[in-house]
């Protein structure tokens, strides 16, 4: 049975731009889902294919344009290549931005430094026919293994999402539920500034309440 029309299809597959340490617990997080995971980096699939099945067991070693044509992407890449993604691919998809810019770790990137977008803009800039949310980004990857509690569990805990489409912040909250979270839709992809590393909400884990809450804060501050 296919969705109304008025309400987006939910997602089965999950592509994966990206087998690192963040890629592959998301990977693993949404098997455990019950989705369909495709996995994708620079290299050919059968270059991977052993390590996708050692570290990712059911998830799938596929090429980037396999991995771009799932329900939803994950760009997991090292924010420094985003430059390698594909924006033809992307084109229309569902995408989530799970990278961050972290100046003190990573090293300065011109693109980002000084900027007053924030990296997610910049990189929905790039990507201009993705439908691109952040989210996944404030929280590490051994925590979202780690903390993820059916719906109706007390203290649950709660992920922020930020973006310009509707549809697909959708698409993307019924994602982070299944994985066991709480979604927050925070506001159009701009508002992602409130979760970026330095923020108390990216330094720290939130119920849904207390999310709202320093969310709400955010706002005043920045209409005071």
């Amino acid at each position: 049975m296919s969705a109304p029309a008025n309400q987006p299809a939910a997602a089965r597959t999950i592509g994966i731009l990206g087998a690192g340490r963040v890629g592959t617990a998301v990977a693993r997080q949404a098997l455990k889902a019950g989705y369909g995971v495709r996995i994708a980096t620079s290299r050919p699939a059968e270059e991977i294919a052993l390590l996708v099945e050692i570290i990712t067991p059911g998830a799938a070693a596929v090429g980037a344009a396999e991995a771009a044509a799932a329900d939803i992407v994950v760009l997991a890449v090292p924010l420094h290549k985003y430059r390698t993604l594909q924006p033809g691919l992307l084109a229309g998809a569902t995408v989530i931005d799970a990278m961050n810019y972290w100046a003190p770790i990573d090293g300065e990137i011109d693109d980002f430094e000084g900027s007053p977008r924030t990296s997610s803009e910049v990189i929905q800039s790039f990507l201009a026919g993705a439908l691109l949310v952040k989210t996944l980004n404030h929280i590490g990857y051994h925590d979202l293994e780690a903390e993820g509690r059916d719906a109706a569990a007390a203290g649950r805990r709660a992920l922020a999402l930020a973006g310009d489409h509707d549809g697909a912040k959708a698409v993307v909250a019924a994602f982070i539920d299944r994985l066991g979270y709480d979604p927050l839709d925070a506001g159009p992809l701009r508002a992602g500034r409130a979760f970026q590393p330095g923020t108390e909400i990216f330094n720290g884990a939130h119920t849904l309440p207390e999310l709202q809450e320093i969310l709400a804060t955010d706002r005043e501050s920045a209409l005071a």
